[in-house]
């Protein structure tokens, strides 16, 4: 399996389901559409699709966390970015990409268990998240599943 996360060369030869090559592109869509959102508006979005009460702290403190939610935005997309040159000339490393994301999304939420976001009710971009990440599994399963012939 290790072969498969980490193959040499790196190339386009891909044997895994083709349904992962669609979940991956569907990911980066969205992750590309929510990245870009939060540049353009973040701090619309950090109060509706994330449940931040950004109208309760200080301007400062507010301005600081919209600046700190952004400069994430931006790093997911450059994510995805690199996931969607994998999708198009390097899919030997769509498994991996799985990982890259899934590992991204497991990480933030053991940093949020010692830091927690204060969030007012239940925001649609945490359930969207947790969505994209279950999609992020079944991707990687599938990618992991030879299916014959590398294309």
């Amino acid at each position: 399996m290790l072969d498969k996360l980490l193959p040499q060369p790196i190339d386009n030869k891909y044997s895994g389901s083709k349904i992962a090559l669609w979940l991956l592109g569907l990911i980066v869509f969205l992750h590309t559409l929510q990245s870009v959102s939060v540049l353009v508006n973040g701090y619309s979005i950090a109060q509706s699709a994330d449940g931040i009460p950004l109208e309760t702290y200080p301007a400062a403190a507010a301005q600081t966390i919209v600046a700190i939610f952004t400069v994430s935005s931006l790093r997911r997309l450059i994510i995805s970015l690199i996931c969607a040159v994998v999708l198009f000339r390097y899919r030997s490393v769509v498994p991996l990409m799985f990982v890259v994301l899934g590992v991204g999304y497991l990480g933030g939420q053991v940093i949020f268990q010692f830091v927690p976001i204060v969030r007012v009710g239940t925001p649609p971009g945490v359930v969207m998240n947790l969505i994209m990440f279950g999609l992020t599994i079944v991707g990687l399963a599938l990618s992991l599943w030879r299916r014959g012939l590398p294309t």
